[in-house]
C-alpha cells in the first residue's frame, strides 16, 4: 500500500470519505500480528508445564525464570518499541516485529526436541520470545493515529483486546498440536498426565512438544506479507513525518531492539542465581527493574542518526504527570493480566497438581496428586475472559467516562485478589488441594475479568488527557512499564512458593490495587481534577 501524506481523521468528512476504510483495514491486520507476538510471548507458561509432564531435568524454579526472562525482555522491549511509529513509521514497524517473531518459533521447535538442551539455550529463546511482548506497545500507538479521539476507546480495545487473545489461542492450540506429529520429529512419553481444553491426557501418552514453538510459523509467515501489502505508513506530520525508505526504518528499529536486549540481559544477569546462569548477586527485582528501564531510556536518546534527537522531542511526555499516574494504573490493569496469564497455568499446576503432606513436622510438595485438575485443561480460560470483555470495558467507558470504571474494577480486583489467597493458601497446606479449586479458578476469573474491563477504560483515559501527538507513545510507555507484570508477577510467584507462601503474593497485589485506587480517585474523579473522569 501506498504512504498516507494527509490524515486528518478528526474531520468528519475526511474520516467517512477515506479515513475509516483505511483505518479498519490497517487495524484488521494489525490484530492477528499482535496475537500471534503474544502467543510466542507467553508460550513459556505453557511449555514448561508440559516440560515438568515430560520429565525435563530442570527445578521448577528454574522454569519460572524461563517465563520471568521473556517476561522481562518483552517488557524491556516495549521503551524503544513505544516510539518506532514515529520514526520507522506503522507498516514497517509491524510488518518488520511480527517476521522477527519467527527466529524464536523456529527455535523453540528444535531445543524442544531434546530433553538434554541445556538450560541456557531455553533462556536465549525466552529472551527472543521477547520480541513479542515489545509488539504490543508499536501496534496500539499505531493504530490509535489511526481513529478519531471518540472511537479510539472502542478501536483501541478491539486490537488490545482481541490482540490478547493471543495468550487464550496459544494456551488452547499448544496443548492440541502436542498430541499429534504433524511437523516431524520424535515424540516423548508423558510421565505426568497432561491435558488439552477436550480432557485430560494419561502418562504414558506420545506427546511432541517441539510442536509449541512450529505452529506459529503457520501464521506469521502469510502475517508478513500482508502485512507489507495492506498496511499504510502515515507520512502527516503529526504521525509519522521523516521515515525514509524501509530499510532505513529497519535499521532503526534494530538498534533500538538491540539496546532493550541489552539492557534487560543485563538486567537478569543482576536478578538470576549462579544456578540459572546469573550473578549471584541477589539484586532486589524492584531495584533491577528501575536499573533496566532508566538505562534503556537513556542509551536510547544517545543513539546516533537523529533518532536521539527524534526521542529528545518525545521524551516530553514524561515532563506530565499523567503519564506516570496512568503508568501506575494501567498496570494495575494490563499488568496483572499478562502476569496472571504468564503465571496461571504453573501455578495452578504447583499448587493442585501436588499433595501437601506434613511429614515429621516438615509440609513436602512432591507427591504427585493423581485427583488435581489438569492446568492445560483450565489455564486458557481466564486470559480467554479478560481478553474478550476488554472491548467491552471500552465501550462502557466511553459511555460513562473511563476513570469511573477503573475506579470499579479496582475494587473487585482487592476483593478477588483477597478472595484468591485465602483458597491457595487452604489448597497449599492440604492433602486434597483439589477440594479448594473451584472457588479458587472462579474467583481468579473474576479477577481476570476485571483487569480486561480495567484495560479498556484506561486506554480512553489517555485518549482524553493527552494530545493527538502525545497519545501514540504514552500508550506505548504506559503499556511498557505495566508489560513488566509479565515478569514481576511469576517472579514473585515462583518465590513465595519455593517459600511456601503463595497466598503472600496474592496480599502484596491487593493492597498495589489499593493504593491504585487512591491514585485513580485524586486525578480523575474528586472535585476539582483537571481531567474529571475522561
Amino acid at each position: 500500500m501506498s504512504d498516507i501524506q494527509k490524515w486528518d481523521v478528526e474531520d468528519s468528512t475526511f474520516w467517512e470519505s477515506e479515513g475509516k476504510k483505511i483505518a479498519n483495514r490497517n487495524l484488521w491486520i494489525s490484530i492477528p500480528s499482535l496475537l500471534s507476538g503474544f502467543a510466542v510471548w507467553l508460550y513459556w507458561g505453557i511449555i514448561t508445564v508440559q516440560m515438568l509432564n515430560l520429565g525435563f531435568p530442570y527445578a521448577k524454579s528454574e522454569l519460572f525464570t524461563l517465563m520471568a526472562i521473556a517476561g522481562l525482555t518483552g517488557a524491556t522491549l516495549r521503551i524503544p518499541s513505544s516510539f518506532f511509529i514515529r520514526l520507522c513509521g506503522g507498516r514497517n514497524t509491524i510488518v518488520f516485529t511480527t517476521a522477527l517473531l519467527m527466529i524464536p518459533a523456529i527455535g523453540a521447535g528444535i531445543a524442544l526436541q531434546d530433553k538434554n538442551t541445556p538450560l541456557w539455550i531455553f533462556q536465549i529463546l525466552a529472551l527472543l520470545s521477547g520480541f513479542g511482548g515489545g509488539n504490543f506497545a508499536s501496534s496500539m500507538s499505531n493504530i490509535s493515529f489511526f481513529y478519531p479521539k471518540k472511537q479510539q476507546g472502542l478501536a483501541l480495545g478491539l486490537n488490545a483486546g482481541l490482540g490478547n487473545f493471543g495468550v487464550t489461542t496459544m494456551q488452547i492450540l499448544v496443548p492440541l498440536v502436542m498430541t499429534f506429529g504433524i511437523f516431524g520429529g520424535d515424540s516423548m512419553i508423558l510421565e505426568n498426565t497432561s491435558g488439552t481444553l477436550i480432557g485430560k491426557i494419561p502418562a504414558g501418552s506420545e506427546a511432541w512438544i517441539q510442536n509449541a514453538g512450529f505452529i506459529w510459523l503457520l501464521f506469521l509467515v502469510p502475517l508478513a506479507f500482508v502485512g507489507w501489502f495492506g498496511m499504510n505508513n502515515i507520512k502527516a506530520s503529526h504521525v509519522s513525518p521523516d521515515i525514509g525508505n524501509p530499510f532505513v526504518s529497519i535499521s532503526k528499529i534494530s538498534m533500538m531492539l538491540l539496546i532493550g536486549f541489552a539492557t534487560a540481559i543485563f538486567g537478569l544477569w543482576l536478578l538470576l542465581p549462579e544456578s540459572a546462569n546469573g550473578s549471584g548477586f541477589g539484586v532486589p527485582k524492584e531495584i533491577v527493574l528501575a536499573i533496566v528501564v532508566v538505562l534503556t531510556v537513556y542509551a536510547l536518546k544517545i543513539l546516533p542518526g537523529g533518532i536521539g534527537e527524534s526521542l529528545s522531542h518525545q521524551y516530553q511526555i514524561f515532563n506530565n504527570k499523567h503519564t506516570w499516574s496512568m503508568s501506575i494504573i494501567y498496570t494495575m490493569t494490563f499488568g496483572s493480566f499478562i502476569g496472571y496469564s504468564a503465571a496461571f497455568a504453573l501455578a495452578i499446576k504447583v499448587i493442585f497438581g501436588y499433595q501437601h503432606i506434613m511429614i515429621e513436622g516438615v509440609m513436602t510438595h512432591e507427591t504427585i496428586n493423581t485427583n488435581g485438575p489438569s492446568a492445560l485443561m483450565y489455564a486458557w480460560m481466564g486470559p480467554f475472559i479478560g481478553a474478550l470483555i476488554r472491548p467491552v470495558g471500552g465501550w462502557i467507558a466511553d459511555k460513562i467516562g473511563g476513570a469511573k470504571v477503573t475506579q470499579i474494577v479496582s475494587f473487585v480486583m482487592v476483593g478477588s485478589a483477597l478472595g484468591v489467597a485465602y483458597f491457595m493458601k487452604a489448597a497449599y497446606a492440604s492433602e486434597t488441594p483439589e477440594e479448594f479449586f473451584v472457588p479458587f479458578f472462579v474467583l481468579f476469573l473474576l479477577l481476570f475479568a476485571a483487569t480486561g474491563i480495567g484495560n479498556g477504560s484506561t486506554f480512553r483515559t489517555i485518549a482524553m488527557v493527552f494530545n493527538k501527538e502525545q497519545a501514540g507513545p504514552v500508550l506505548g510507555w504506559t503499556s511498557a512499564i505495566a508489560a513488566y507484570g509479565a515478569f514481576y508477577i511469576p517472579k514473585v510467584f515462583g518465590e513465595q512458593i519455593k517459600a511456601t507462601t503463595p497466598e503472600n503474593a496474592l496480599y502484596g497485589f491487593a493492597i498495589f490495587y489499593a493504593v491504585c485506587i487512591v491514585i485513580n480517585w485524586w486525578f480523575y474523579l474528586r472535585k476539582g481534577a483537571e481531567f474529571h473522569n475522561p
